[in-house]
């Protein structure tokens, strides 16, 4: 069984439902009578339910004796850190922990006293809805978590502290099985180093804004303390420049922030307030290195130790461009904290450069060469190594406080490119497809969607109110047609994305969702259509327009669009977003949890039930996908949207005044004519040159 505070952390007057029900058993051999309206009346005030999961995994079975053998095949001393934020993959645990540890008789006493009361209608057969809180347990101890309500009404506060216990078995396992790795393996209970001597700590430092929001201050002052005394980059180890940024940096500049804005968060030792800016620092001038290049776009890793860039081992030697142009707000916020202009200085070159190649309509092929600052091919598309560098176009306008309108130019023009070249609707049932063009603007379009592109309907939100919610918005006198298209878009493009989570067996979506789309396709800049409802039904016809091929249909935990529910809640208010994130959450908790208190697991096929685990918990589960899901179903006074940006991590950082540092934007956009082309004049052309 499974109890509100699992692991017995919390200070509270009040004893669990748990509790309630387990003293109730014991009391039943007491005094029968009064131990079932003490039971029942415990019930009542709860809410709770109780049901066998269905779905307990099979750990003897050939799929598992497969990846088992594939996980032996890892022996500990692979170089390189783990890059699965921006890039699709395709490697490979499921758990939960003993319940209390007592006898059996005991559980099978609190089963039939709860039977009982079931079966009499003392809990009203038939009131088990989707909304009421269910825990899930087995008699091997396995449970989950699963709902969520108050006489009848949704109890969002509970469900927001289901998350926080799913983020504490989550770290629990951690702590107990991998601490200090920077990979993690729930299920074999194992981690690996990344970086030796004692690893980068890469789950701990990613998981630290997460836990001040949770306040769970136990856990956050054990990873503190491994911070302070193991935590070094004195290490002869290149790592990815763009991943150690946005997790590492980013979760250090984060932290180095809530401290100061959240109650109990600070050190008792005034002189360790600054130990996460430190950090950042330090780690900072590690990786400024890798933007030591010709042309000034950082090279794709860095040698921590030394600060010495290294070009990319695939791709022709080329870095992504999301990758690239994806350092700008943790570099920008650096700058602004230690007045170091060299931060703000080599993070604005790159948008200078990428520009400066003259993309058509705003949209950037997904590569680029750190050497000569130029474009390798002109593959186009907002899933992996291009996703980011959109993302980060609005972001940097709204962390200066709107004093570089550079950037929202740039992002307008972006968004209109997307609904010229990439947006069309699928076949019978006209959901609204984000594509890609892998030959180029020219080429035909390809409708293909990766989960990462799901990053979009809250983002276009997010530029369309700039944080407010749509009713303050729409007071303003800069609101128009444009921000009620855009914010209908985004209703569309949410759609979209949840149907590539309800069109499966498990309720969760593969890392790409193809769709159906007539011939010649219908494009959304010929004539705007809305899409069909989300039946749940098993045979709703919706579902024929998704297509989900064996290679693609693994998930990795990812964040991105319970990143835009949580967007799309707090900008409009409409509660089917938070709805659609609980049965989310629910899918996650009922085929991702690892038996034993190893945590969660990536799997390997949504379409499978259970679906075979990947024996992974990735960083971004605890630093992303549960955030999100805490501060969606959490107050809206959390985090606000017009305080902050989140980092494309979900690390919080603030927005800030840059001319209080005197920092400014630095570089001007080549003109373009009525086509889109630059217009270089001679001295264009000399700039470019000397800073190529």
């Amino acid at each position: 069984m499974y109890s509100r505070d699992p692991f017995n952390l919390r200070k509270s007057t009040a004893p669990s439902a748990f509790t309630l029900l387990q003293n109730a058993a014991t009391k039943t051999i007491e005094s029968g009578s009064q131990a079932i309206e003490s039971t029942k009346q415990a019930l009542q005030d709860t809410d709770m339910s109780f049901a066998v999961p269905r779905n307990i995994p099979n750990f003897e079975n050939a799929q598992r004796r497969f990846e088992d053998n594939v996980w032996g095949k890892f022996t500990g001393n692979e170089k390189g850190l783990p890059m699965y934020k921006d890039k699709p993959a395709n490697y490979g645990g499921r758990s939960g922990r003993p319940w209390l540890r007592r006898k059996r008789n005991l559980g099978l006493l609190v089963l039939l006293v709860f039977g009982f009361f079931y079966w009499v209608g003392w809990l009203g057969r038939g009131r088990v809805k989707d909304d009421g809180y269910k825990i899930v347990s087995d008699d091997k101890g396995n449970w989950g978590i699963v709902g969520g309500s108050k006489g009848g009404k949704i109890d969002w506060e509970s469900r927001k502290e289901a998350v926080k216990d799913a983020f504490l078995l989550s770290w629990k396992g951690y702590e107990a099985h991998g601490w200090g790795y920077d990979e993690y393996h729930p299920v074999s209970r194992t981690g690996r180093y990344m970086a030796q001597p004692n690893g980068l700590g890469w789950i701990i430092v990613d998981a630290l804004d997460t836990m001040m929001l949770m306040n769970l201050t136990q856990e956050l002052k054990h990873a503190r303390e491994w911070i302070s005394t193991t935590l070094s980059y004195e290490k002869d180890q290149d790592v990815n420049t763009f991943e150690t940024t946005i997790r590492m940096l980013g979760g250090l500049l984060a932290a180095h922030y809530l401290q100061d804005v959240l109650p109990g968060m600070k050190p008792e030792n005034g002189n360790e307030e600054d130990l996460y800016l430190e950090k950042a620092a330090d780690l900072a001038d590690r990786l400024i290195g890798a933007y030591d290049s010709p042309s000034g776009v950082p090279w794709a890793s860095v040698v921590l130790k030394t600060g010495k860039g290294v070009a990319s081992h695939a791709d022709g030697g080329a870095s992504s461009t999301a990758e690239a142009t994806t350092l700008q707000l943790e570099m920008k916020y650096l700058a602004f904290l230690t007045g170091e202009e060299h931060y703000w200085d080599k993070a604005e070159k790159v948008m200078e450069v990428v520009d400066s190649n003259g993309a058509k309509d705003g949209l950037v092929p997904i590569f680029i060469y750190a050497d000569k600052g130029t474009f390798r091919g002109s593959e186009i598309r907002l899933g992996s190594r291009g996703d980011s560098y959109y993302e980060y176009l609005i972001k940097q306008y709204l962390q200066t406080q709107k004093q570089e309108p550079i950037y929202l130019e740039m992002w307008d023009e972006t968004l209109a490119g997307v609904k010229k070249h990439l947006l069309a609707y699928s076949k019978d049932s006209h959901f609204t497809v984000l594509g890609e063009r892998q030959s180029g603007l020219d080429g035909p379009l390809t409708p293909k969607v990766d989960h990462l592109v799901c990053f979009m309907p809250g983002t276009i939100a997010l530029a369309a109110t700039g944080g407010l919610t749509l009713t303050e918005a729409r007071k303003s006198s800069s609101w128009g047609k444009k921000q009620e298209e855009d914010m209908e878009l985004a209703r569309e493009l949410m759609k979209t994305c949840m149907g590539m989570y309800f069109v499966t067996p498990t309720g969760l979506a593969g890392e790409i969702t193809h769709f159906l789309l007539e011939d010649p396709p219908k494009m959304y800049h010929d004539k705007i259509l809305s899409s069909a409802e989300l039946d749940p039904a098993e045979d709703a016809d919706w579902k024929t327009d998704f297509i989900i091929k064996p290679a693609d249909s693994h998930n990795l935990q990812r964040p991105e669009t319970v990143e835009s529910l949580f967007y799309m809640w707090r900008i409009t208010g409409d509660e089917i977003y938070r709805e659609w994130g609980w049965q989310m959450f629910e899918s996650f908790v009922r085929y991702t949890i690892v038996e034993n208190g190893g945590g969660f697991t990536s799997v390997n096929d949504v379409m499978r039930i259970p679906p075979p685990s990947r024996d992974n918990m990735e960083s971004f589960w605890l630093a992303e996908t549960l955030k999100y899901f805490y501060l969606l179903f959490g107050p809206d006074d959390v985090l606000p949207l017009n305080d902050i940006v989140l980092n494309t991590e979900a690390h919080p950082l603030p927005r800030f005044n840059p001319s209080k540092k005197r920092f400014k934007t630095g570089w001007k956009r080549i003109p373009r004519d009525e086509k889109g082309n630059l217009i270089r004049d001679e001295s264009t052309v000399e700039k470019t040159a000397n800073s190529a």
